[in-house]
């Protein structure tokens, strides 16, 4: 294994060495050329020189209902090293040369229109000192080529060596667009660099995990991967988004649930219990495998029924993400009722056979590999192996407010390891609560929002920096403001407000609700107002290069919109969830977001496993809000919005326009 890792890491590194070939060293002798063309640069004072700290994150203004709590339910407890911190109390060596050589870089860039000029609050974040620091980047607010300069900085001017430096987005897709923003500006600056080599910096979290599974692990394949054309077994994405179970996948949970059946008694007991079925006959057990009933069954909270083994690698799913081993839970601890009850004590039984049945085809699951990996980083063999990754010294990470417990535990051990090891760690989060939308995958903001808790620093106070990114480059004031009155109802949330950069022009306008609005009858007035927003746009001088954006919640409205449009029209249809990160000069809202049923087991799960302030009812009926706030904000100059009647997010922004008349 060693010489494995050996290898790994001589190749990474000349890669990477080839992508980045020039540091700071190339950049000071530059420096002669440079002031030619800016001789007020020198004059410029230091971004980072000594400043006030900037104040710690507001505390939430409401704490909402929290979940009930089992008085002996085992907490989950940060990885050891956390005790004393992880991070510094060294801040990282910045001085006053390499912020000019940085300053007089970007400015070239600048002069010639290939970014837009940082703002004070950028260049904060592209020159921060604090081994952990905390951004919130509210939408629009320019952090993916703020955080691509960051990214510069450190490998270019701070002499970070490239294979120890990971950038982490949450799905291939976003990985590709942070690639193709590397790539470019550092191809400005005539520095040889491809996206194929640039690719070992950018990952997502299932990549990054994938490159110590394989030192680990003994490669694994992956389950999630079953019969998915194109898989890479080293460029992991992110499953948030994954559409239904594919039939590899079904028929191994359907030959484990089989399986379960006929080996478990008590087993096919909780599954008759469950389907409301009477008890299962044992006679005659012996000499025939009985055979499991595969009647759909739906879990209170659920929207639509399922096969029973479809529902337990549903659940198993969560409890694994928000940092719970299915093998460890005591059913008689959960705060709900028998049917949840019988329903866990099942999933366990079922979920050992899984396992075992996974172990025997040489398969594992993304969140399995994630566990093992948490468990043998917290383990004395981990101090002393060199299987520790060094590209994960220092991270910058994505879209944080989007991360999981489990994500959480796995990040703690890594960092945690790696310090035990005396390698230098650095970590950059950068989020928005108000964005976070995966609640129902086992995400939450309350961990970006608890954040010092999970990642402390060293030193008395254990605090990381914070850094705010508040202007908005998307979206006129109007938009920003409606935006920001949906998540009135949120009850856990950072405080904060959005500037406005970009001007109000005659004819722009925030949210205009249409109500009483049906889509099969109205389906016509839809697509002619689609066709009248498409023609305003192509009148609109420097207009959003997307035109319209069509959204909703659901995607059975968005078939039926797209089998009527003229595919000549610059329109795109997308659900909220996928439209994140996108923009359009005109967005059009079709449906309201409404939160989900109430789900006792679920409930039950979040005070179990002890990372939660909230009940998950009340966090999904905030992540609805939150979810009207991201659909919103995708319009720059316009948002349109058809509902039913005004409920949910469109109850509070009638609320709003009725106030504003009085």
């Amino acid at each position: 294994m060693l010489s494995a890792v050996k290898r790994y890491k001589r190749l990474v590194s000349s890669a990477l060495a080839r992508c980045f070939p020039r540091t700071s060293a190339y950049v000071r002798s530059e420096d002669d050329l440079i002031l030619r063309r800016w001789p007020e640069a020198r004059k410029q004072p230091a971004a980072t020189a000594k400043k006030p700290r900037a104040k710690a994150a507001a505390k939430p203004a409401r704490a909402g209902k929290a979940a009930p709590r089992s008085p002996d339910k085992p907490r989950v407890r940060p990885a050891k090293a956390t005790s004393d911190g992880i991070y510094g109390p060294a801040r990282l060596s910045i001085g006053e040369q390499q912020i000019q050589a940085m300053r007089l870089r970007v400015g070239r860039a600048v002069e010639a229109g290939v970014i837009r000029a940082p703002s004070n609050e950028q260049w904060a974040m592209i020159l921060e000192a604090s081994p952990v620091t905390r951004i919130f980047a509210g939408a629009g607010s320019g952090k993916s080529t703020t955080l691509v300069l960051r990214v510069v900085f450190m490998l270019c001017h701070l002499e970070i060596p490239p294979e120890r430096l990971t950038v982490i987005s949450f799905t291939n897709a976003s990985c590709a667009e942070l690639r193709e923003q590397l790539v470019r500006v550092l191809g400005f600056w005539n520095l040889d660099v491809d996206t194929e080599r640039v690719r070992q910096c950018v990952r997502t979290f299932h990549a990054a995990m994938a490159v110590l599974a394989r030192e680990v692990l003994g490669k694994p394949q992956w389950f999630e991967q079953l019969e998915q054309k194109g898989a890479s077994p080293t460029e992991l994405d992110n499953p948030l988004t994954a559409s239904r179970l594919r039939p590899a996948q079904q028929r191994l949970l359907k030959q484990a649930y089989q399986q379960c059946y006929a080996e478990q008694p008590r087993f096919r007991e909780r599954v008759h219990q469950l389907l409301g079925l009477p008890a299962p006959d044992e006679t005659g057990t012996r000499r025939t495998a009985p055979k499991a009933p595969l009647d759909a069954f739906k879990l209170a909270g659920e929207r639509t029924p399922a096969p029973l083994f479809e529902a337990f690698h549903a659940q198993a799913g969560f409890i694994e993400s928000i940092g719970i081993r299915i093998d460890q839970i005591q059913p008689a601890r959960l705060a709900c009722q028998e049917t949840e009850r019988a329903f866990v004590e099942a999933l366990q039984l079922f979920w050992r056979c899984f396992s075992e049945l996974l172990d025997s085809q040489g398969l594992m699951t993304f969140n399995g590999a994630f566990q093992r990996l948490t468990q043998w980083l917290n383990s004395p063999e981990a101090a002393a192996s060199p299987a520790l990754p060094e590209p994960f010294s220092h991270l910058l990470i994505d879209e944080f407010q989007d991360i999981s417990p489990q994500i959480v535990q796995w990040l703690q051990a890594l960092h945690g390891a790696l310090a035990h090891q005396g390698a230098p760690v650095s970590l950059m989060a950068i989020g928005d609560d108000w964005q976070s939308i995966y609640g129902w995958r086992g995400s939450s903001p309350e961990l970006f929002m608890d954040f010092d808790k999970y990642f402390p620093a060293k030193g008395t106070k254990k605090l990381s920096r914070v850094l705010m990114l508040t202007t908005n480059y998307r979206s006129i004031e109007p938009v920003i403001r409606d935006g920001e009155s949906v998540l009135a109802g949120v009850c856990v949330k950072q405080e904060k407000t959005s500037q406005a950069s970009r001007a109000t022009q005659p004819g722009d306008h925030g949210v205009k609700l249409v109500t009483r609005f049906d889509l099969k009858a109205r389906l016509p007035d839809l697509i002619s107002e689609i066709q009248a927003q498409c023609e305003h746009v192509a009148a609109r001088e420097g207009a959003d290069r997307n035109a319209v954006l069509v959204l909703s919640r659901r995607n059975d409205p968005l078939r039926l919109i797209e089998a009527q449009l003229d595919r000549k029209w610059p329109v795109k249809t997308y659900s909220i969830h996928r439209a994140k990160g996108l923009q359009a000069e005109v967005a059009i809202i079709v449906d309201d977001c409404l939160p989900s049923e109430p789900h006792p087991l679920r409930n039950a799960l979040y005070a179990y496993c002890g990372f939660f302030r909230n009940s998950y009812d009340q966090a999904m009926a905030d992540e609805s809000l939150r979810l009207a706030y991201v659909a919103i904000t995708r319009g720059v100059s316009r948002v349109l919005w058809y509902t039913q009647k005004a409920q949910g997010a469109t109850r509070l922004l009638t609320e709003r326009a009725k106030a504003k008349h009085r």
